[in-house]
C-alpha cells in the first residue's frame, strides 16, 4: 500500500529486524542505521520520507539526533524507545519529534502511527496546510476571515481559543507539547501558564465535541501536550 521510504535507526538487532520485516510486509521501502551519526548521514544522502528513531544509541543520544536533523529538515520522526518517563517524551517532542512510541510496542500500533504520519504528509504535499481553508471532518477554518465552523455553524471562539485551534490544525496528527504551545501562542513557556492552557483547551474541546457531532478532534496526552486528530 505504500512506496514511502523509512529510515530505521535502531541498534538492537532483534528489534530492528522486527521493524524492517513489518515494513517489508506492508510494502514500505527502508534503510537502516545502528548509530546516530550514521542516521544523520543517511538522512542527508537518501532523504527518507519518515524516520523511526531509537533514543538509546551507542554513539550519541537520539534526542541529539533529532536536534541535528531538525536544524535543516522537517522529515517526520517517530521515536521508538524503552524510555517511558514523561520527561523523556517531552524532551524528544520538544526537540522536534512528531510522535513517541514506547517499547514494547505492537506491530499494529506501529503501522497505525505510520499511517497517521502518511496522512499528514499527504496534506502537506497537497499544500492543504497553506490553503485559506482548513477542513477536517465537519470542522472548517477560514484563515482569511478568522472564523471557524462546525457542521457549517460558526463557532463562538475567544481569540485565545482560535489561536490554539489554528496551531493544532496546522500540525494535524502531531503531538504538540505544553512548552511548544505556550511558546507559539503565549510567547513564553512558564510552568505557571500550563494551568491556564488546560482551561482554554477544556473550553475549546467542549465547543468542538458538542452533540450531535461528538467527534474527538483534540487528543490529550497527559503530562505531555495535545494533538489534533484527523477525523474522516
Amino acid at each position: 500500500m505504500s512506496k514511502f521510504q523509512v529510515l530505521v535507526v535502531e541498534d538492537d538487532t532483534p528489534v530492528r529486524n522486527l521493524i524492517t520485516t513489518t515494513l517489508k510486509a506492508h510494502d514500505y521501502r527502508f534503510i537502516t542505521s545502528a548509530i546516530g551519526e550514521g542516521a544523520v548521514m543517511e538522512v542527508a544522502s537518501h532523504n527518507p520520507d519518515i524516520i523511526l528513531l531509537d533514543l538509546g544509541l551507542p554513539d550519541i543520544d537520539g534526542v541529539e539526533v533529532i536536534r541535528r536533523i531538525r536544524s535543516w529538515s522537517n522529515i517526520p520522526i517517530i521515536v521508538i524507545s524503552a524510555r517511558s518517563e514523561d520527561i523523556d517524551k517531552i524532551d524528544a517532542l520538544d526537540a522536534g519529534a512528531d510522535d513517541y512510541l514506547t517499547k514494547p510496542f505492537s506491530v499494529d500500533e506501529l503501522l497505525a502511527r505510520l499511517r497517521v504520519v502518511q496522512r499528514r504528509l499527504a496534506l502537506m504535499q497537497n499544500n492543504l496546510s497553506q490553503e485559506a481553508i482548513y477542513e477536517n471532518g465537519q470542522l472548517r477554518i477560514d484563515y482569511a476571515s478568522g472564523c471557524a465552523y462546525l457542521a457549517d455553524q460558526e463557532l463562538s471562539l475567544t481569540p485565545m481559543e482560535y489561536k490554539l485551534l489554528c496551531l493544532l490544525a496546522r500540525n494535524t496528527g502531531k503531538v504538540l507539547t505544553h512548552k511548544y504551545i505556550l511558546q507559539n501562542v503565549w510567547g513564553s513557556s512558564l510552568e505557571t501558564d500550563v494551568g491556564s492552557l488546560r482551561v482554554f483547551m477544556a473550553t475549546l474541546r467542549k465547543k468542538l465535541e458538542q452533540a450531535p457531532i461528538s467527534h474527538q478532534y483534540i487528543q490529550t496526552h497527559i503530562g505531555v501536550g495535545y494533538r489534533m486528530m484527523k477525523v474522516e
